[in-house]
């Protein structure tokens, strides 16, 4: 009995240390994270109710920033003659792939002191705080999520400035979010999630 005591826990900790396989497929990613403590369903259910943003814009900026990987990083910049990895080109990280300011922003704002970038539900419910924030400041739909990734990527000022406009590779990769979102919302009502 005494060694299942032990072991248990290191098992549900070892499923969640890996990101879900299959992530461009969200009734799957549910099903992998589908645990007594670790339940992304419900996670994104409580921050759609909670901002008003629909789950599968939480999901499908997530899925863009980090992949579902609670310890993503930006990559590291090169030093001493490009071999030694340097310092990462930004305080990025965890699942929502937030910078250190904003994260202790959303912290003060919402007074959630003990949220961790690499814990999912701390992560979703940013996500949908930013994107809320978003559609306060900026007046984007929460619906949108081309619109919202954008200022989610180029923050809200930023994205009033227009950074966006002479930047293609960016734009495209707000349509994959949007596409991804589509995807996602088609998905989840065919697994009825």
């Amino acid at each position: 009995m005494r060694p299942l005591v032990i072991i248990l826990p290191l098992l549900l900790l070892a499923s969640c240390a890996t990101p879900p396989s299959k992530i461009n497929n969200i009734c799957a990613v549910f099903d992998q994270r589908d645990g007594f403590l670790n339940n992304w369903y419900r996670s994104s259910l409580k921050a759609e109710r909670k901002y008003g943003v629909p789950r599968h814009v939480l999901l499908a900026t997530i899925r863009m920033e980090s992949g579902f990987d609670g310890k993503a990083r930006p990559p590291r910049k090169k030093t001493f003659f490009g071999l030694l990895p340097g310092k990462h080109i930004s305080t990025a990280y965890g699942y929502s792939q937030a910078l250190d300011g904003t994260w202790e922003r959303y912290r003060m704002a919402t007074g959630n002191w003990g949220a961790r970038r690499s814990n999912f539900d701390d992560a979703i419910d940013f996500v949908g705080w930013h994107h809320k924030l978003s559609h306060d400041v900026n007046g984007i739909a929460l619906d949108d999520t081309y619109n919202l990734y954008l200022n989610y990527y180029l923050g809200h000022a930023g994205y009033r400035q227009g950074r966006h406009n002479n930047d293609s590779s960016l734009r495209n990769y707000a349509l994959k979010a949007e596409k991804m979102a589509g995807d996602y919302q088609r998905q989840m009502a065919a697994c009825g999630r």
